[in-house]
């Protein structure tokens, strides 16, 4: 299978786009789009699988219970299953893209 990580980029300021690229039992890796989105402010992820992510484009801030992180381009950061995290800010000005690996 061959793809192209930054090629059917929807600019959708409304909600973020999801793109399943591999997925099996034990693992799923996904292309994420976002437009400036942010989680709702008492929304928390905290799912059951690792999940490790990459911001190939764009800039954003994940926020935990205890720290925030910023990340620019190539920047990348594994967070275990059930830790509390949400996504904080994404740029408004140009897309944000992410890999997110779950496993």
């Amino acid at each position: 299978m061959l793809g192209n990580l930054f090629e059917n980029l929807i600019v959708d300021k409304e909600k973020e786009q999801f793109f399943d690229l591999i997925k099996n039992d034990k693992v799923r890796i996904e292309k994420i789009v976002s437009n400036g989105q942010a989680s709702a402010i008492d929304f928390w992820y905290e799912q059951e699988e690792n999940e490790f992510v990459v911001l190939l484009k764009g800039e954003a801030i994940l926020e935990f219970e205890d720290k925030e992180v910023l990340l620019k381009e190539g920047a990348y950061i594994n967070i275990d299953s059930k830790q509390k995290h949400r996504v904080k800010y994404t740029s408004k000005d140009r897309t944000t893209i992410w890999l997110a690996v779950f496993y």
